[in-house]
């Protein structure tokens, strides 16, 4: 039967997730940290490390965060951080100067008595435009520090995260980075784990037989899967596995690979100049011309239309 860490361990290279740290933060008194879209594709995160703040998002409503807590916003969006009181007075200035030895920024308004602390980066989805899981994540996600199976965890990968980034040691940056992906996995999982989503493809990924028939059709799109191939996969018999899918997705494993092949299909059509015939076959079509079909049935534009348009 597969485990949470199989599943999880698949999971984390199909996500194709490259961190960046930008900024130190250290801040007291009134502040507000405006941030803007991101391209598509960036995700921004905020580690809380010392205090509380505020974070504001349009058409959401204030969330305060405490230290420990993490907050990612999987689609980009626009938002703000600041003092936890909301002020409408900002003093005194921000100030924001960049290390030398790895280029990651110092944010500040204060000299001393800091109150707020944050590390503050982004994560870059390499194939953000047909990552399925990506997609199905919400405007944002807070994981709480002091909640759940994974508060300890959090909080210890935090601690080395700053006394890396603080210490100024050879190598400190390269090092936080990594522990910033593996706060990725534990935000994910958590999330998971506190949603406990009934439908969609977080749904899916949330119960272990169709997890694991999910990562295959996600590993290998283009294999000739049949209904005893993915019932295999999640350790589970044919039945079993119609029922879930079913109750998760209002279709058949079948049907949604059919569907998550064009969906696959649609964002590489998109996202670069790769002939029609090649991303037809590399998600299982064995003509052009039947996938020019599928295609048109399921968006109502044929592929070359859909490229044409962007």
């Amino acid at each position: 039967m597969a485990t949470e860490a199989d599943i999880f361990e698949e999971l984390t290279p199909l996500l194709r997730v490259r961190p960046e740290l930008q900024a130190i933060c250290r801040f007291g008194a009134q502040w507000a940290s405006p941030h803007a879209p991101e391209p598509e594709g960036w995700a921004p995160f905020h580690i809380v490390t010392a205090g509380q703040c505020r974070l504001e998002m349009p058409g959401a409503a204030p969330l305060t965060l405490t230290a420990g807590d993490v907050a990612v916003l999987p689609h980009g969006g626009p938002h703000t951080i600041r003092t936890a009181s909301a002020p409408h007075e900002l003093s005194p200035p921000m100030r924001s100067l960049s290390r030398p030895f790895d280029g990651i920024m110092i944010k500040t308004n204060v000299e001393t008595d800091v109150e707020t602390g944050l590390i503050c980066g982004r994560f870059q989805f390499e194939q953000a435009n047909h990552n399925t899981v990506l997609a199905a994540l919400p405007p944002i996600v807070v994981v709480p520090a002091a909640t759940g199976k994974n508060a300890g965890r959090i909080a210890s990968l935090v601690t080395t995260m700053q006394t890396e980034l603080l210490d100024d040691r050879p190598g400190a940056a390269a090092v936080a980075t990594a522990l910033a992906l593996a706060v990725m996995v534990i935000v994910l999982r958590a999330h998971l784990e506190a949603a406990a989503p009934q439908q969609g493809v977080l749904a899916l990924l949330a119960r272990p037989q169709t997890a694991k028939a999910l990562l295959g059709m996600l590993k290998d799109p283009a294999r000739p899967w049949t209904l005893d191939d993915l019932a295999e996969q999640g350790h589970t018999s044919r039945a079993t596995l119609v029922r879930q899918f079913q109750a998760a997705v209002n279709m058949a494993p079948v049907a949604f690979l059919a569907e998550l092949r064009l969906t696959l299909a649609r964002g590489r059509i998109r996202a670069s100049r790769t002939a029609l015939a090649v991303i037809a076959e590399d998600v299982g079509y064995q003509s052009e011309t039947a996938f020019s079909r599928a295609y048109q049935r399921q968006f109502g534009v044929p592929p070359s239309g859909d490229r044409s348009a962007m």
